[in-house]
């Protein structure tokens, strides 16, 4: 499964204006950078057969942009799974049930996604920082007992945009 990993674009900082930190939305620069984003993936080429967010806004905002520009074969789907205090193991669990040839985004926040790509690639021996709106690709080759897979790619922002012009 090739499975690309998006942290969510900037949604300013924590602030007393959002008690409730899981509907901080997106803030306009996040939301452009996120279209140029999907722009420069529409022209790589890639398409998802899923693309799975975390409930709180900011991720869904997120997903929802990129799935409106992008081709994706199935509706967009939220798992509490991704929220940043989410189960990984059962996040591998549901990712198993999918065809090995599927193409899945997932769209979350950190230390979560950085501590799902260690895993994935080093066992958990290694830790990537994943900047807000980055993206990564992982091949996968199996997520029971635990994800195990290669580094295909880690993309910027900055990569992501200069691809799009």
């Amino acid at each position: 499964m090739d499975l690309f990993i998006l942290r969510h674009g900037d949604a300013g900082r924590r602030s007393a204006v959002f008690k409730d930190d899981s509907k901080r939305p997106l803030t306009l620069d996040g939301k452009k950078e996120i279209e140029e984003i999907s722009k420069g993936l529409l022209s790589l080429g890639i398409e998802f057969d899923y693309i799975f967010t975390s409930p709180l806004l900011r991720s869904k905002q997120t997903a929802e942009i990129v799935y409106n520009n992008l081709k994706c074969k199935n509706q967009l789907s939220e798992l509490d799974e991704l929220k940043p205090e989410g189960s990984k193991l059962q996040l591998y669990k549901k990712l198993s049930n999918l065809k090995q040839e599927s193409s899945v985004l997932i769209v979350g926040h950190e230390p979560y996604l950085s501590e799902l790509v260690g895993e994935a690639v080093s066992g958990g021996n290694s830790r990537i920082d994943l900047k807000k709106a980055g993206l990564i690709r992982i091949r996968t080759t199996a997520f029971i007992p635990k994800i195990q897979g290669e580094l295909r790619w880690l993309l910027t922002p900055k990569h992501l945009k200069r691809i799009s012009k």
